[in-house]
């Protein structure tokens, strides 16, 4: 059998989308539908299901993905490697990464990894949402140590985080600064979901060795971050989030941080990936630079 068929199978059940996969694979769209029709008649069943509208796995295709997709990526992997050997680091590298990995996201390592690395394509998508990386098709990840599964390899990113509380002067001037976790609820607060319908998150805190948390009740509620911050800085409340992302507007006296007793530090953020895969040049030119950037940073 063609790899190519398996290869256009895995980026369609990726994206979803035929135009999508094309895109990615840089063929045509009616090349990526032959092919993956080529493929079940090879197979003599459906693995999508096609509407006019959206193209989702069968259960047979569910099945077929979970079966192809590492052995798929460990062939990938050692042509890559063997490409590589006696030149630079090149191709497509994904990586998803939480959207509080201020340090991540902030330019600075994008950037120096960029200009470094000319010959490898970086594509980053932020979402907060759980799920198998390897299934998934990315090469890595960027999370909190504590969140990540234990059959994988992390890289140190960062040092200790912690999170803070923080709000305006303004605000704290007009109503009061809280002593007590519990003193929130008297509070108007800004706090944080990751999708539509799903609770907003609870605040942690934690006082000589006992751990809790706050179930405030936001007045206002959001899954972007950036709207949190502008939304304190106008004085519209208490928000909660990692320090570094409010950092700088603590610096400037912008924002003021509150309650820092009840919020020790905890393990910081790590890149990771499947200790069951081959490292290809491009993820290790990846991790290198993680280490290097933390070693300059520290």
């Amino acid at each position: 059998m063609d790899l190519n068929l398996l290869t256009m199978f895995t980026a369609v059940a990726e994206s979803g989308n035929f135009r999508a996969a094309a895109d990615r694979l840089g063929v045509t769209r009616s090349a990526v539908s032959q092919g993956v029709q080529r493929l079940e008649d090879a197979l003599g069943q459906p693995l999508f299901s096609r509407t006019t509208r959206s193209v989702r796995l069968t259960e047979e295709g569910e099945r077929f993905l979970q079966s192809v997709s590492n052995p798929l990526a460990e062939i990938t992997a050692a042509v890559e490697t063997a490409l590589d050997a006696s030149g630079t680091p090149h191709g497509l590298l994904r990586v998803t990464a939480t959207s509080i990995a201020e340090r991540f996201l902030s330019g600075p390592l994008i950037a120096a990894f960029a200009e470094a690395h000319p010959g490898i394509t970086l594509d980053v998508t932020v979402t907060d949402e759980e799920f198998d990386i390897v299934a998934a098709g990315f090469d890595a990840g960027i999370r909190l140590g504590e969140v990540i599964e234990r059959d994988m390899i992390a890289v140190p990113l960062t040092g200790e985080q912690r999170q803070v509380a923080v709000a305006a002067p303004g605000y704290l001037e007009r109503y009061g600064i809280p002593q007590h976790p519990r003193e929130l609820a008297n509070h108007r607060c800004i706090g944080w979901r990751p999708l539509p319908g799903t609770a907003p998150y609870r605040w942690e805190f934690e006082r000589a060795g006992q751990a809790f948390d706050v179930a405030v009740e936001p007045q206002v509620t959001t899954n972007d971050m950036l709207l949190m911050i502008r939304t304190s800085l106008a004085g519209g409340g208490i928000t909660f989030g990692m320090e570094e992302t409010f950092l700088s507007y603590i610096e400037r006296g912008e924002l003021v941080s509150i309650l820092d007793d009840w919020l020790p530090p905890f393990a910081g953020f790590y890149l990771y990936f499947p200790s069951r895969r081959s490292v290809t040049p491009k993820l290790r030119a990846l991790i290198d630079h993680v280490r290097q950037f933390r070693g300059a940073d520290s």
